[in-house]
């Protein structure tokens, strides 16, 4: 249980995310932020999900807008927890019987490339794999204003808002290191087009680095505003590309998701702008 919050970010030494081989000695100050552990029956519900590749150790989802990756408190249904038990007969229990399966995480409103496991071999390879950041992942986003350099690096640590526990923010405080790396691929008179890839995989890692460089992702009404352009809300971020190595074969493998309609249908809006 604590190896697991360590792992999740969750438990700091002296102000610094620990991983749990850490050895602390005394006078060491020890914060730990502890989840809700109330026992919940998780149940198997018959959601339809965009399968992108599926052998016996992981299955590959295109996530839609909307969609939570695993219940919590007041959220217990309709995740894709609920419809990976559903669908699959095995998943991995190394995270417990809340996110079976579940590996890494993308936000509700962000769509696109997301794996799960279903064993513990695969689920352990998998993780090693995104500690040692040998799997690497690429997404798509639309920020506010105008990016004038068409590469960069965010290096920040990032760690959760002392004032809102919901939000992630830039600090030295309780926090782990974050890299993001970007690249220009359009811009507009009010928006600029961009593929991000995470060298690190903090929560709300990509939505936190472009509020701190002032290019919030569009949409995003935890760390900007909502966008005008826009029926669909929620932050414009799209888990585009995932590589990784087969658990069991060894072989490099990479996932695409298309960008889905909402986004298209944004990037449209702005080339006519520009026009």
């Amino acid at each position: 249980r604590v190896q697991q919050l360590a792992d999740d970010g969750m438990i700091f030494v002296n102000g610094k995310a620990a991983k749990s081989s850490l050895k602390v000695v005394s006078g060491d100050e020890i914060c730990c932020d502890v989840p809700d552990d109330r026992p919940v029956d998780i149940l198997p519900e018959n959601i339809p999900l965009d399968i992108l590749y599926e052998d016996h150790d992981i299955i590959v989802i295109n996530k839609p807008k909307g969609m939570v990756v695993h219940p919590a408190p007041g959220n217990y249904s309709n995740t894709m927890v609920n419809a990976l038990l559903y669908h699959c007969k095995d998943l991995s229990g190394i995270n417990g019987v809340i996110r079976p399966g579940i590996v890494h995480r993308i936000d509700k409103d962000t769509t696109g490339c997301i794996v799960a496991c279903k064993n513990d071999k695969a689920h352990e390879a998998i993780a090693k794999q995104l500690e040692n950041k040998t799997c690497h992942r690429v997404y798509k986003t639309i920020v506010v204003g105008n990016i004038t350099h068409d590469d960069g690096l965010v290096d920040a640590p990032i760690g959760r808002d002392p004032r809102d526990r919901q939000r992630m923010k830039v600090t030295e405080e309780n926090s782990r290191d974050a890299r993001t790396h970007f690249h220009v691929l359009e811009r507009f008179n009010v928006a600029t087009y961009l593929e991000c890839r995470l060298e690190t995989g903090r929560t709300h890692q990509i939505r936190a680095h472009m509020k701190y460089i002032n290019h919030p992702v569009m949409g995003d009404d935890k760390y900007g505003q909502p966008c005008p352009y826009m029926d669909t809300q929620g932050q414009v971020l799209h888990a585009s590309e995932l590589t990784l190595v087969h658990p069991t074969t060894g072989e490099t493998m990479t996932f695409h998701a298309p960008l889905p309609e909402y986004f298209e249908k944004l990037l449209n809006i702005l080339r006519k702008r520009v026009a």
